[in-house]
């Protein structure tokens, strides 16, 4: 990739990542960034946007389980 590529790939995902902050996605631009690509490459966003929120939920639970629960690991 030549650098006009580069640094306009950059700023598209300067401005991706700012608008996720203003919408209060919770994304790190690192995910930010593995979620476009995977829309790029076809993915359907809304499905994807299921799974992350279900991850996000399943994160919570475990977070707040006890540690001696039945089923904790």
């Amino acid at each position: 990739m030549d650098r006009a590529k580069a640094a306009a790939a950059n700023e598209t995902m300067d401005v991706l990542f700012e608008i996720s902050q203003i919408l209060n996605t919770g994304l790190d631009r690192e995910t930010l960034s593995i979620c476009t690509s995977l829309c790029e490459a076809g993915v359907n966003p809304e499905a994807l946007a299921a799974v992350v929120k279900e991850l996000r939920r399943e994160a919570q639970s475990l977070k707040t389980k006890p540690s001696g629960a039945p089923g904790s690991i």
